[in-house]
């Protein structure tokens, strides 16, 4: 079934099937019933056959989900079956992280290249990777076969260079600058903005104490 008829729902929690069922394979379980994993992923078993069959299913009635097989297919679904060879602008503390986080290679993506503005930067090398000048971007994108860069760059900046990946042929933008992004509609963009993750979290917090407040108020109302 082609992705576009796959709601986003759907597609967002597949990482995290991917994710339990890997877990599963470490801890030696073979096979496992929706309803067993939905216990573990706090999702309903309803939501996670409504979400397999999307792709065919998998399980066996009686018999549950083969983790392997499933985790394999799952994959297989999300592409890191396949080679995806990733940049990163913006070499800062961010871009760091991410080229230094070594799960990425085991999940297919492999960063080529680094690339910022800072000549401080330029010519330092970050696990093998060398960082480089944005002067090279659209020339070592286009030499290297590089379908995804990753923006750990200032808001202010992004648009330009995110012109300029989108003529070199990029066609998916791991976006980390807090702005959004005009893109043709064949370039995949998936923002990341740190900054309301952080105030989604605080909503939470807040949220959980106050009503904890309000409860404890409420019992000591019917102390007195």
């Amino acid at each position: 079934m082609a992705e576009k008829d796959i709601s986003k729902a759907v597609i967002v929690r597949l990482p995290r099937y991917y994710r339990y069922l890997g877990e599963l394979m470490e801890d030696g379980v073979e096979r496992i019933s929706s309803n067993e994993l939905s216990v573990r992923m706090k999702v309903t078993a309803s939501q996670i056959r409504q979400d397999l069959n999307n792709f065919g299913g998998f399980g066996q009635q009686g018999y549950g989900y083969n983790v392997k097989y499933l985790y394999t297919e799952i994959g297989n679904i999300l592409g890191i079956n396949r080679q995806h060879n990733v940049i990163i602008i913006g070499a800062g503390n961010l871009g760091q992280a991410i080229a230094n986080y070594t799960n990425f290679e085991k999940r297919g993506f492999l960063i080529k290249g680094m690339f910022d503005v800072n000549p401080r930067l330029i010519g330092l090398v970050v696990r093998g990777v060398e960082i480089r000048s944005v002067d090279d971007l659209e020339t070592f994108v286009k030499e290297n076969e590089v379908q995804i860069a990753a923006l750990t760059i200032p808001k202010t900046k992004a648009p330009e260079i995110a012109d300029r990946l989108v003529s070199a042929g990029i066609k998916a933008i791991w976006n980390f600058a807090h702005t959004d992004l005009n893109v043709p509609e064949d370039v995949v963009v998936e923002n990341v903005h740190l900054s309301e993750s952080l105030m989604r979290l605080s909503y939470r917090v807040c949220s959980m104490q106050d009503n904890e407040k309000k409860e404890n108020e409420e019992k000591q109302e019917k102390k007195d």
